[in-house]
């Protein structure tokens, strides 16, 4: 999946970084919290190498991916997503308010949009009949195969007015595998600042928004097949009314937010990943974090996520910094 912000091409720089710093033998029996876990990429590499993993995420979306490729560690029956592939689809909401045809929104081509309605309203049909793990992978696993054929540059914020060649696609199921280990793992759907105070282990990784831009525009067409809920659509991109603002995209309200997490952490090794575009100073960030314990910085540089065209930048470099600040925490 498209991911603002994803660590995907960052995670040898945070495994290694991390394995360092803890070392292998503490890493093994470490209980690491993610605690902005979006699409899971850094949980699902460090799910094998720690004791337990939690996390955690306020986009309900997310919370399905974590759901599944995080809490599942067990094998579960693919029978239900090969049925669901042999569906009729049907003139459902997504059909008739993010599709070419049943509405102004080209999100999604007619007969994949009538495709999402059909499976989503029967795993709704189904929950009750399977297990819990079993239902959060179906519903992952139509989300990110629903984000495949999305007629998107790669966020949900606009559509393109054309169906481009992987929108054309028709709409097929693919399983959204994960992990089986013999560990148990917890996934949270909420805000970190409010989670923090429910849990406690070794490491606690955190990756908040970087900028003013919100993921609940950003990606709101997940969260509304996640949830499945009727609304009224708002605008002219369908945005969810009231959808989630984060304290992370504020200037006056993320050093203070960031602060009341470390200050609350009951975890010893804290890492937070920010890049050098971020509306947190990054001296904002040292001054934070030197006063709960020993602080250290570490970073690389990579190539900036680009889903704009290059006359509607407003930055020149097309490499950012990423740093990953460490802080031992006293307690």
């Amino acid at each position: 999946m498209n991911y603002i912000g994803s660590k995907y091409k960052l995670i040898p720089f945070i495994r290694e970084t991390i394995l360092e710093v803890v070392g292998q033998e503490k890493l093994s029996k470490a209980i690491f919290y993610d605690a902005f876990a979006g699409t899971g990429v850094v949980g699902r590499v460090f799910k094998s190498k720690v004791k337990k993993i939690i996390a955690s995420d306020t986009e309900y979306y997310a919370f399905v991916l974590n759901r599944n490729y995080i809490q599942n560690h067990q094998e579960v029956s693919s029978q239900n997503l090969y049925y669901l592939n042999t569906l009729e689809g049907k003139e459902g909401f997504i059909y008739q308010n993010y599709s070419e045809k049943g509405s102004l929104r080209n999100y999604f081509s007619a007969p994949n949009g009538k495709k999402i309605d059909a499976i989503r309203t029967e795993i709704e049909n189904l929950k009750n009949s399977i297990s819990e793990d079993e239902y959060f992978f179906l519903l992952c696993s139509l989300l990110e195969s629903a984000d495949k054929v999305a007629n998107t540059a790669s966020v949900y914020g606009a559509f393109l007015k054309q169906l481009k060649k992987s929108a054309q696609k028709p709409f097929f199921l693919e399983p959204a595998h994960f992990e089986v280990n013999h560990q148990t793992h917890e996934v949270y759907h909420g805000e970190a600042e409010k989670v923090i105070e429910k849990v406690s282990g070794d490491i606690l990784y955190l990756d908040p928004p970087y900028n003013t831009r919100q993921y609940g525009s950003n990606y709101h067409l997940l969260n509304t097949i996640a949830l499945y809920d009727h609304f009224e659509p708002q605008g002219k991109t369908g945005l969810r009314p009231n959808y989630y603002k984060s304290l992370f995209c504020s200037k006056q309200k993320a050093p203070e937010t960031l602060e009341k997490i470390i200050a609350k952490a009951q975890f010893k090794y804290i890492f937070l990943s920010y890049n050098n575009e971020g509306i947190i100073p990054l001296e904002k960030i040292q001054t934070i974090m030197r006063k709960y314990g020993t602080y250290e910085v570490f970073s690389q540089n990579y190539n900036r996520f680009m889903a704009d065209k290059p006359s509607q930048r407003s930055y020149k470099a097309n490499y950012t910094t990423e740093f990953l600040h460490f802080l031992e925490k006293k307690h």
